[in-house]
């Protein structure tokens, strides 16, 4: 599985066509983020991947959890987004 690290100067857009792309060929993703500003790129990354997905009837699920993470010697607490591609729920008819 692909890990995609975000930084708090990670473009959103960026980031959300990885993680479009990842999960149209992988069907999951794993993102790590360090920090209030990286996690809120992140947030905002996942929010827009849900747009790309639409045209494939695709979306996402995401379980987001703390793990500690090894930096330059130095332990650090990230957020991870463990995020898997799911079939689009279809709008009832009527």
């Amino acid at each position: 599985m692909e890990t995609l690290r975000v930084s708090g100067t990670s473009r959103p857009n960026a980031i959300a066509g990885a993680i479009a792309a990842l999960l149209r060929s992988q069907g999951q993703v794993e993102i790590q983020a360090i920090g209030p500003a990286a996690v809120n790129q992140a947030v905002k990354a996942l929010a827009i991947a849900r747009g790309y997905l639409v045209g494939d009837h695709l979306d996402l699920y995401t379980q987001p959890e703390f793990v500690k993470l090894d930096v330059h010697d130095e332990e650090r607490t990230a957020v991870r987004f463990f995020v898997q591609g799911i079939p689009a729920p279809t709008a009832p008819q009527g």
